[in-house]
């Protein structure tokens, strides 16, 4: 595996994600620009001869440093406030699950289909190590989702990096999220909290089907 996929993010799998990796690599492009030039303006005061040190005290300079870092700012909030938008924006989901974190599993629930609830627990199974789980969460492929997360001991966090998705599970309380999945793939993920003893073993198996196998029953 090449050296720069195990620094980067994981490939992308809704548009929240793809969205976030624009907006890190927006950021990134900035903050190395920022930085070289910077480097230059120090290297050449330092070291050159001809450099003008009272060039820093015109009132035009002034203002140009000033509303340059001003503009950059803004350069950067754009892009930030429409994924911030896209993040909280719930485009009437179709299928509505509920995930209730415990120590240490999840169960899921399926608002539409009671007979699919169920309890998610890892399992000893070889296909991924410490995140495989006894029962996969299914969701059909390009449906929009709303997960409702919440918790019945300690706080948890149902985290799938891949979705972008980070949502916390609190006793007594519901947070939600929204996902759209692009193309069918197994996708895992682990609790993000130090919830307990048991932190390590309480993972997140998602299965997209190429098929939508719900599409009969909603």
């Amino acid at each position: 595996m090449p050296i720069w996929r195990k620094i980067s993010f994981q490939d992308s799998n809704s548009p929240l994600i793809e969205h976030l990796t624009f907006f890190h690599d927006h950021s990134i492009v900035i903050l190395i620009s920022i930085t070289i030039i910077t480097l230059y303006l120090i290297i050449t005061a330092a070291i050159g001869k001809n450099f003008n040190r009272f060039l820093l005290e015109i009132q035009e300079v002034e203002l140009f440093w000033t509303s340059i870092p001003a503009l950059i700012l803004i350069f950067i909030a754009l892009p930030s406030l429409k994924t911030l938008y896209i993040i909280e924006e719930n485009n009437k989901p179709i299928i509505t699950i509920k995930a209730i974190g415990y120590q240490w599993h999840w169960r899921y629930e399926y608002s539409d289909l009671r007979e699919k609830n169920f309890n998610s627990i890892i399992t000893k199974r070889n296909l991924f190590r410490l995140i495989e789980t006894s029962n996969h969460l299914v969701i059909p492929i390009k449906t929009p989702t709303r997960i409702i997360i919440s918790s019945k001991d300690v706080i948890h966090s149902w985290t799938i990096p891949s979705l972008g998705v980070k949502v916390d599970a609190i006793p007594g309380r519901i947070n939600q999220t929204s996902i759209l999945i692009n193309r069918p793939r197994i996708l895992v993920g682990q609790c993000s909290e130090i919830c307990g003893a048991g932190h390590s073993f309480i993972p997140i198996s998602l299965e997209v089907p190429s098929i939508n196998l719900f599409k009969k029953k909603i």
